[in-house]
Order: C-alpha cells, then sequence, then structure tokens
C-alpha cells in the first residue's frame, strides 16, 4: 500500500508518517519547499514538494497512491479569507486532483476539527448528529473543508474525522502553557466550569490508521478524543504535576482573554504576521463545552484510545525536557 500525507512534516502528520512507516506502508509526503523536514529526514519516505493552488504538482502527488490522509491546513491567518482559501479551496483542489488523476484510490482522509462543528449545548458531549454551528473563521472553513470532501462521497471513498484538543511531543500550542507553568503559574477562567475533550497525537495517529482501510466508515463523520472530559483546571494540574511543579493558580476573566485576542489581531495587522491568539481563538477558548462522544468511531472504527491525560502528559513533559523545549 501507498499513501499520500499532506502536512506530513507538522505535529500530527510526522506522527502519522512513523505510524505507517512501521505498519510497511510506503509514504509520499506532500510539502512545501519551505517546509521544515528535521522529523522526516531519517524516515524511508518520498518527498514530493508543492502546494495547494499548484495543478500540476498537485496530480503528480496524488498519482499511484491508494490513499490519501488530508492534514494540512491553516490554524492561524493574517486575513480571514486565508483560512478559507486553504482550508476550504485547498481541501476541494486536493481532492479534484484525486478524481481527475487517480480515480480508484481506496480511501481519502481528512482530518477536520472539533471547531467545524462548534461547541455543545447543555452539557451534553457533542456528537456527529448534532447541528453544526461552528463560531470561530478556521472553524468554519473546516465545515467547508467538510463540505468539499462530502460533495464526492459517491464518486471516493472518504471519511472524515474531527479531533478534539490534541497534544503530545512535537506540539508547540501547549508549549507557552508550560513556560508559565514553569514560572509557578497556571491560569483558569473565571465562572462557570468549562469542559473539554482531549486527544494524545499516538492516539490520533492510529485513529488515522485505522481511517484509511477500505470500508472504514466510508463517507462518515467521526470525533475523535481520548474518550474522557476534563475541567480546563484538570489540563493544566496534569501538566504542572508532570513538571512536578507546584504553580499559583490565576483566574482570570473572559473580558479579559476577549481583550487579550483583540490586542494580539491588532498588533499583528500592523506586523503583517499571523498570529494564533485572536479575538475568534479568545471566543472559542471562552465556551462552556467542547466535550466530543466517541461511540460512533469505537464502533465503526473499531478505534480505542489508549492514552489519558496523566499519562500523556507524563511523556509530552518528558520530550520537551530531553528535548531542550523547556
Amino acid at each position: 500500500m501507498k499513501a499520500l500525507v499532506t502536512g506530513a512534516n507538522g505535529f500530527i502528520g510526522s506522527h502519522l508518517v512513523e505510524k505507517l512507516v512501521r505498519s510497511g506502508t510506503k509514504v509520499r509526503c506532500f510539502v512545501r519547499r519551505t517546509s521544515d523536514l528535521r522529523w522526516l529526514r531519517n524516515l524511508p519516505v518520498e518527498i514530493a514538494y508543492g502546494d495547494f493552488v499548484d495543478k500540476d504538482l498537485l496530480s503528480s502527488a496524488v498519482t499511484g497512491v491508494d490513499c490519501v490522509y488530508h492534514l494540512a491546513g491553516a490554524t492561524k491567518a493574517k486575513r480571514e479569507e486565508d483560512f478559507f482559501a486553504v482550508n476550504a479551496g485547498g481541501t476541494e483542489n486536493l481532492i479534484r486532483a484525486c478524481l481527475d488523476h487517480n480515480p480508484k484510490m481506496e480511501k481519502f482522509v481528512y482530518l477536520s476539527s472539533q471547531a467545524a462543528s462548534g461547541p455543545g449545548a447543555d452539557g451534553r458531549m457533542k456528537v456527529e448528529s448534532d447541528p453544526n454551528s461552528p463560531i470561530s473563521s478556521y472553524g468554519k472553513s473546516k465545515r467547508f473543508g467538510e463540505e468539499a470532501v462530502l460533495d464526492h462521497r459517491n464518486r471516493i471513498p472518504v471519511t472524515i474525522l474531527r479531533s478534539s484538543v490534541v497534544y503530545g511531543p512535537r506540539d508547540r500550542a501547549f508549549l507557552s502553557l508550560l513556560k508559565l507553568i514553569a514560572k509557578k503559574t497556571k491560569f483558569s477562567l473565571l465562572g462557570a466550569t468549562r469542559w473539554i475533550s482531549m486527544c494524545y497525537v499516538s492516539d490520533l495517529a492510529d485513529s488515522l490508521v485505522k481511517s484509511g482501510r477500505v470500508g472504514a466508515g466510508d463517507g462518515e463523520i467521526f470525533f475523535i478524543s481520548d474518550g474522557r472530559c476534563y475541567r480546563m483546571e484538570e489540563i493544566g494540574d496534569a501538566f504542572s504535576a508532570a513538571m512536578r511543579t507546584r504553580a499559583f493558580r490565576l483566574r482570570v476573566p473572559g473580558c479579559l482573554i476577549r481583550g487579550i485576542g483583540s490586542i494580539s489581531e491588532t498588533i499583528s495587522r500592523f506586523t503583517d504576521q499571523p498570529c494564533l491568539f485572536t479575538r475568534d481563538k479568545a471566543k472559542e477558548m471562552v465556551q462552556e463545552n467542547w466535550t466530543c462522544d466517541i461511540t460512533k468511531a469505537k464502533n465503526m472504527l473499531d478505534y480505542r484510545p489508549m492514552i489519558d491525560l496523566i499519562r500523556g502528559t507524563e511523556i509530552t513533559v518528558d520530550w520537551y525536557r530531553k528535548n531542550n523545549w523547556l
């Protein structure tokens, strides 16, 4: 079997590539020429350079593979339209290239996000049949990407995974949190308890591999997490315990989080640099319920998460320290 992985050099992509290689799958990695390939250098993979605008490079990348894992996407952008150009337009270009140049491929797997569905309501874990109500430009663009994939499910087998918050070795998103804990501070939001679903990166990679199998969840969407629900405070507590650090809990109001997002976004406009923490991201952060139910993935994909938050944070912190990130 041969697979194409977009975004293969990234945090999640590199873990997926390693898992595929260990399983005996031949892997072609689709990356930009400016990409950092440090996580791929010692792996027996084929590198294909390109982007989602160049149709000739896309056609070459998808030719001769049995499965496409589409992980590449924009998580930060200078302008709102950039999210849609990459996450929706890029996905549409890729799947059309598959239809035009490799219509008999076995599977197209799209990694989406819980943000595409939006937060849960009434204290319930969100399930796949719930209405979609994304509240950020990122979430809306990922939902558009899902729709682009589903539009072609009658012509090519497709499966969509919506990941909850992902963490693990090589992830930089949680690094600022850990650096704050190292300074003896961990923060939480004032007001109602906020609940979050989490997923350790190797479990997500495993769900992706399972989704790439012939007939596995064709035409379906699946939420992916470790199967537990965590209070926001528990996440900081788990990292603090893994770091063996006693940190003071700083409680901040949601309005302050929104203000920081607004300031960060304004600075980004002046510097012409994309920022990760925006008003949209702040809006997502203050929601009370980002939990999801993985029963469907367990039943249809035989997905079995192995790493909970306590073990996952221990592994992650150990990796950060060994690699001098902390």
